[in-house]
């Protein structure tokens, strides 16, 4: 499968080295950028591999199930700043609520994250479109991304969301309870697209590669050379990275033929990416 291609570089644009390093005052964001602080919880994955599928029963609900509470969550993005049509579209047919916990459900399309288990969280809203926003920025409703590497799979609600915008999604996590958590979220939905790792996120998945896009649920001081590698040429990958002074900022990485462009975006605040599994 072929990798969706990206603009290239600009002339003369800079090309860090690797693994990419941040400046101290990375990520303070403009007065014109929106400001995106998330608790997120990273959940990567010696690599065993599922397909999801097969169904699950329906949770017993409070009107969850309605497309209405969806729809409520999908106008506030809106309104936030988040314009792809296909995010927009994608963030309201999946059901939030199914991937938290039952005493939680009622917070389940409020824009907050919540705890999902083993010291993680899932993302808030807001949040999960900007990143998948930025992931298809430049491309139209219509048009899919290809393969996409998904770091830290979590609940799996991420997975649901960018099965509705990829041809194919592999999405890795280290912590097997989060793992089997996220398998068993899934079952309800036939997602054939979607297919689910145990294993060192960091070392990303060579035998999916080359990507069209790559997404990160953690961020580390600098980005793992196995994604850069793994990316495919015209390929994105969205990532939180920790600056020298210890915070995170939101990085924007293109790969080109004329090789890597780098932006860094709004400040975050994600979990550590860690390496090895548990």
């Amino acid at each position: 499968m072929k990798a969706t291609e990206r603009p290239e570089a600009a002339a003369g644009d800079k090309r860090p080295s690797f693994p990419v390093r941040l400046p101290a005052n990375a990520g303070v964001p403009s007065a014109s950028k929106r400001s995106a602080n998330a608790v997120n919880g990273f959940k990567p994955l010696p690599l065993k591999h599922s397909v999801v599928g097969l169904q699950k029963p329906m949770p017993a609900g409070v009107g969850l199930d309605s497309q209405t509470v969806r729809s409520r969550m999908v106008e506030k993005l809106a309104k936030q700043g988040v314009q792809d049509t296909a995010v927009l579209a994608a963030m309201g047919q999946v059901e939030r609520h199914r991937f938290v916990d039952t005493a939680l459900a009622n917070q389940a399309y409020e824009d907050t994250s919540l705890p999902i288990g083993l010291g993680q969280t899932i993302s808030k809203p807001n949040v999960v479109a900007r990143m998948l926003e930025l992931l298809r920025e430049g491309k139209g409703m219509g048009e899919r991304l290809g393969r996409v590497l998904e770091i830290g799979t979590g609940c799996g609600y991420q997975a649901a969301v960018l099965s509705h915008l990829a041809s194919e999604v592999y999405s890795i996590e280290r912590l097997r309870g989060l793992h089997e958590k996220a398998r068993d979220n899934l079952r309800h939905v036939r997602l054939a697209n979607v297919h689910l790792l145990f294993g060192d996120g960091m070392q990303g998945f060579a035998k999916g590669a080359p990507y069209a896009a790559i997404i990160a649920a953690a961020g580390g001081e600098a980005i793992p050379p196995a994604w850069i590698e793994q990316l495919a040429v015209g390929g994105r990958l969205v990532a939180p990275m920790q600056t020298a002074t210890g915070q995170q900022a939101l990085v924007v990485i293109d790969k080109t033929v004329e090789g890597i462009r780098q932006a860094v975006l709004e400040a975050v605040h994600f979990v550590p990416l860690k390496s090895g599994t548990n």
